[in-house]
């Protein structure tokens, strides 16, 4: 790898950013590729390398592609998938397990000591501070996603403004759209976001597959954070 390439690698990752290195296998050489489709490098990417790139970074998987005859091998290098859930409920319990699964790092975010317990959420990380101060420390990337589930606006609300000032790929809150739309009017009035930032909330949470009991909520939940991750914008 040529040292200009390998020296903003690793500028990238320390900025968390989404990058692949694209190597063209005949000579070895390469060129990085970050999420916004930057790149820097000696190897000349047109636009079906710089699709072949986005694909792989978006797929969180390595590849070798054949491009006009000629061979490349694209490897991607990631920040850690995190999934914050606000609220130590029924649903959360059912979501945490199969999103680490997924292959996220959960952190279970509730002040309600009584709630957040160890033997409620074994291997789980729980933070019993308030949704917004946690969420300020955790820092939130492109990486996140922030799942609202307690119904209580004085834990949901602040939490939500501070994920819909971030750059999570994803934001979701538990209600009824009497309750999200309730939800929109106090986060426009009081915490000052405009439509555009309450716009990114997935409201009422989760694909509609006709869920039920809270073991089927979170299938539609983690479904949903799954498809704001993987599928190409103009298909999501």
């Amino acid at each position: 790898m040529q040292a200009a390439v390998l020296t903003a690698l690793n500028e990238a990752r320390r900025a968390k950013h989404r990058v692949a290195v694209v190597t063209r296998l005949s000579d070895g050489t390469s060129a990085l590729v970050v999420e916004d489709a930057q790149t820097v490098g000696d190897l000349p990417l047109d636009t079906a390398l710089l699709d072949a790139a986005a694909n792989a970074i978006r797929k969180d998987k390595a590849q070798r592609v054949e491009i006009e005859g000629a061979s490349y091998f694209i490897n991607t290098f990631n920040p850690p998938l995190r999934m914050m859930v606000i609220g130590a409920v029924h649903i959360a319990q059912a979501l945490a397990p199969m999103a680490k699964i997924a292959g996220f790092d959960v952190t279970l975010i509730d002040p309600r000591s009584a709630w957040a317990t160890e033997e409620r959420f074994p291997d789980v990380t729980l933070n019993r501070d308030w949704p917004d101060d946690a969420l300020t420390t955790l820092a939130l990337d492109r990486r996140s996603a922030v799942v609202a589930l307690t119904h209580d606006p004085k834990i949901d609300e602040p939490a939500l403004e501070i994920a819909c000032r971030s750059e999570a790929f994803y934001i979701g809150a538990l209600g009824s759209r009497k309750t999200h739309a309730a939800r929109l009017d106090l986060l426009h009035n009081e915490a000052g976001l405009s439509e555009a930032e309450t716009n990114r909330i997935s409201g009422p949470i989760g694909l509609d597959i006709g869920a039920v009991s809270p073991a089927e909520i979170a299938t539609s939940i983690l479904a949903e954070v799954i498809q704001a991750l993987r599928a190409p914008k103009d298909a999501a």
